[in-house]
């Protein structure tokens, strides 16, 4: 596409069709918020469907069948049908839109199918077991899986890694520690733990095993975990796993009783919201399992809450189905506040006072795990579900706070308080490293994704780019500048993580695209100057990734290769963080920025959404990945929104709502 130029002081600029630009934009910023205040709850949040790959839906069908519940047939059906749509032309699964056949989400999309009634003779199962064959057969899925299958009696229990109970009493000095663990690791292995002490067999039906799928009769497996050689560290975890193996039944039986107690208490304790444990599937499910192992009735009321908030979880479409990994309304709320008020919409409008009322409710006083590491702060943040008390994150906080900032509430006296402890409660939660994590401080024992329990590599949480520009973006636009402590070490942080080629990594948004965006919103609001050469680098990266669309894509296979990098089909989403990170660069003017911003408006749709099959969120990289279906409608209405701003008022994209210096109920707390 050719630009032909700006045309008036205004800013207004044609496209090559020789319309207006400024009309036009205005117009799909219209139909965009048109569309938005559509979707509205009642109660005013926002929330749209958090999909991932297929092991989330067949994860809780097997769930099902381990609980003994009777399946909706309109479910069974509905699940069904998504699992043979999502079906490669290979006969494989994969983990995220236009990826190759994951080993492990083909087996248990498999599995899942034989459980819903499918026969190993229908010929979409023959082209999927010809796949998982010629992959290595069964044999070769990842942990969480092993564990699936040697629960319903298809593997034997010695494939996974031994994981003790007594790893409840450990102390916290010792090299492992579940404090030393990430929030979702922690949730989920707990209930695990007694799981694995127990070992239980759900006997199924010879015809809805999956004997086919292994090369070798999977009676005879044994040790999976393989030595690597040159990996010392990594060996030497194999072998203590090895070792433990044969002295785990000796284990002093009170030492045992203790520990399972402990886990119990734990588990139980943590299930108390109506979200469910951690609030995402995974725990949830074993939570639940645990307590039905351990003999509990089904009119326990943990266990009907722990039920209900998996239930809850359920997609139901016209012909298919599909289980979230969790739910969404904090963080697409915030975003889809923030996307409206850039949009142009009136911080007194009745939707945005509704969403900002709802977020306030929202805000979580009760202190969680992350005051085992920080017990004198005090509590203030906001979750990222419906319901997550004791997981409050540092990513959604500062997000909320920001479109909070928008929607006018620096000017409410009575909220001052309430904001001035989410602020210390960010500012307590920085890391040493001068980085932010997403839920803990200093959670980054490394040398622990190397344990066979691990196989995943995303045990920690450790800080990152994109979480640590959030939170000096937050503060910056309250007025602290570059001086204040916490921003300077933020500021070195995020130098040292810019990588050779310009751009930063997105640990929670695929990926570099996501990362560079995060940043550059961060330096453009602290004052940094934008024609810096390291930005200029960013810039440039930026630039060159630009597809001949005009828009933006980076498929999720750059967290295995960078060198994919800034690779990948255009999307909404992704054209909209570049676009944003290119303006708040002060490229507003250049050609990029207006074949990104012609790329957006020649795909939205008439309705005022766009569409976006392809997975841009990221769980864990490399293993799990997201595809939030709000993405593709907020970001596009934000960078469209600043854009008309910036080219119509000349103004930079500094927040116009920051303060030129920290408020007084800040600085005199």
């Amino acid at each position: 596409m050719t630009v032909s130029g700006q045309s008036t002081a205004e800013g207004r600029f044609f496209d090559e069709d020789g319309t207006l630009g400024s009309p036009r934009i205005e117009d799909a910023i219209s139909r965009a918020t048109n569309y938005f205040l559509s979707l509205q709850a009642d109660k005013g949040y926002w929330v749209f469907d958090l999909e991932a790959d297929v092991t989330i839906p067949s994860e809780y069908i097997f769930l099902q069948y381990f609980l003994g519940r009777e399946i909706l047939p309109e479910l069974k059906d509905g699940i069904f049908n998504y699992l043979l749509n999502k079906q490669l032309e290979n006969g494989g699964w994969a983990l995220y839109e236009g990826g190759e056949a994951d080993i492990s989400a083909s087996v248990k999309a498999y599995f899942a199918l034989k459980m819903l009634g499918a026969s190993s003779d229908e010929p979409f199962m023959i082209k999927a077991r010809k796949l998982i064959l010629s992959l290595g057969g069964a044999a070769r899925v990842n942990v969480f899986t092993r564990t699936t299958l040697a629960m319903f009696g298809q593997i034997p229990w010695n494939t996974v890694p031994c994981m003790p109970i007594e790893i409840m009493m450990l102390p916290k000095w010792f090299f492992f520690h579940l404090y030393k663990i990430s929030y979702w690791s922690r949730t989920v292995l707990i209930p695990l733990l007694i799981i694995y002490h127990k070992k239980p067999v759900c006997h199924i039906p010879d015809h809805m095993g999956i004997r086919e799928l292994f090369i070798d009769p999977p009676e005879t497996l044994k040790y999976l975990d393989k030595f690597v050689p040159g990996n010392f560290r990594k060996n030497l975890f194999i072998l203590l796993d090895r070792m433990l193996r044969p002295v785990d039944s000796m284990m002093p039986v009170y030492w045992r009783k203790k520990a399972l107690r402990a886990a119990l208490k734990w588990t139980r304790e943590h299930m108390q919201g109506e979200g469910g444990i951690g609030a995402i599937f995974p725990a949830m499910a074993n939570a639940v399992m645990a307590l039905k192992i351990l003999g509990y009735p089904e009119d326990d009321p943990d266990y009907m809450r722990g039920i209900k908030a998996l239930d809850d979880l359920v997609v139901m479409r016209d012909t298919d189905a599909f289980c979230q990994p969790c739910n969404s309304p904090i963080w697409d709320s915030c975003l889809s506040l923030s996307a409206l008020l850039e949009g142009g919409l009136s911080s007194d409008h009745p939707s945005v006072v509704k969403c900002r009322d709802w977020l306030l409710k929202q805000q979580v006083f009760t202190k969680g795990d992350w005051s085992v590491n920080a017990p004198d702060l005090e509590p203030g943040g906001w979750a990222f579900q419906f319901e997550n008390a004791l997981y409050v994150d540092i990513d959604d906080t500062p997000m909320v706070l920001m479109s909070l900032f928008r929607a006018g509430i620096l000017n409410s006296v009575e909220h001052r308080e309430n904001i001035a402890k989410a602020v210390r409660w960010i500012i307590g939660m920085q890391s040493s490293d001068g980085g932010w994590g997403a839920f803990d401080i200093d959670n980054n024992y490394l040398y622990l994704n190397d344990i066979p329990f691990a196989d995943h590599g995303a045990l920690l949480d450790p800080s990152t780019s994109d979480v640590t520009a959030r939170c000096v973006e937050m503060l910056t636009m309250l007025g602290f500048d570059r001086d204040f402590p916490p921003v300077r070490r933020a500021l070195k942080f995020l130098r040292k993580e810019q990588e050779s080629f310009g751009a930063w990594y997105g640990r929670w948004g695929v990926n570099y695209i996501y990362g560079t965006w995060s940043v550059l919103m961060a330096l453009n609001q602290v004052g940094e100057d934008m024609t810096s050469p390291y930005i200029r680098k960013a810039v440039e990266w930026l630039n060159s990734c630009q597809n001949p669309d005009g828009g933006w894509g980076e498929s999720c296979y750059s967290y295995a290769d960078p060198s994919w990098a800034g690779k990948g089909p255009s999307t909404a989403s992704q054209t909209a963080w570049a676009l944003l990170a290119l303006m708040a660069a002060g490229e507003v003017d250049s050609l990029a920025v207006r074949r990104g911003i012609h790329y957006l408006l020649k795909t939205q749709r008439t309705d005022g959404g766009w569409e976006e099959p392809y997975y841009t969120g990221t769980g864990f990289p490399r293993v799990f990945y997201l595809r939030y279906h709000g993405y593709c409608q907020y970001f596009p209405l934000w960078a469209l929104g600043v854009f008309n701003r910036l080219v119509s008022s000349g103004k930079t994209l500094e927040s116009e709502v920051a303060c030129k210096q920290p408020p007084d109920f800040l600085t005199n707390g």
